[in-house]
């Protein structure tokens, strides 16, 4: 048996058992403060990895304070669309934070890299990333097949398993356990494909999903959780 190994990139959730059946229908709306902030906070984040991207190359090393921001930003997201979109699996309102909030039922996090390829920091996040972000593309939508008048495009896996879940809530005042967890599985598979295109680490994504709330523990604690 294959020994599977520990990812850097942790993304855990747990359901709220007492989802209402219908506010579902207007988180996207409640949700609008966080994704102008987001708007911002993505830009900030763009500008953290142009910098991160020529410090690694001439040091090997991720500035500490551009990657807790980084880490910051991708945690924040997360807390949204677990909340407003991507799951749906909670009614809590999402903190306006980058640091770990410990009661949330969504939590985010990577490990710090001490030392990063000078190398494949010039490939990973184009040329090496290329087969993931085909696959990515497919759990979120707007990819496209062929060419032209004629290519044919397709809607996201996550965006259709999430209404799938929603409606199913409506109906019967449950969440679909099942869904839930692969849709947990998806959302593990591009973080860690954001957290390898962004440089945040070295080890390329595996093709598998981690499906279920709680994910492998961390090998180390990073200090994205401090907020800072």
């Amino acid at each position: 048996m294959i020994p599977v190994t520990v990812s850097p990139v942790r993304i855990e959730a747990f359901l709220d058992p007492r989802l209402s059946r219908w506010l579902w229908l207007v988180k996207w709306l409640l949700a609008i403060p966080h994704y102008i902030v987001l708007f911002f906070l993505w830009i900030a984040f763009s500008v953290a990895t142009v910098v991160a991207f020529f410090a690694i190359l001439f040091t090997g090393r991720y500035p500490r304070s551009l990657f807790d921001f980084n880490v910051g930003v991708m945690r924040w997201n997360w807390r949204v669309g677990y909340y407003a979109h991507t799951v749906l699996g909670t009614d809590r309102y999402p903190p306006f934070t980058l640091a770990e909030v410990s009661d949330y039922p969504a939590h985010f996090d990577v490990v710090y890299p001490e030392r990063l390829s000078r190398g494949l920091v010039l490939v990973k996040w184009w040329l090496l990333a290329i087969p993931q972000y085909i696959v990515v593309g497919m759990f979120f939508g707007d990819w496209a097949w062929g060419w032209g008048d004629d290519s044919w495009h397709g809607g996201g896996l996550i965006p259709f398993l999430s209404l799938v879940a929603v409606i199913i809530l409506a109906v019967t005042a449950r969440y679909p356990v099942h869904l839930f967890d692969f849709l947990l599985g998806l959302a593990r598979w591009a973080a860690r494909v954001a957290a390898y295109a962004a440089l945040m680490t070295d080890e390329y994504p595996p093709f598998r999903l981690d499906m279920g709330g709680q994910a492998s523990p961390l090998t180390k604690t990073s200090a994205g959780g401090s907020g800072r």
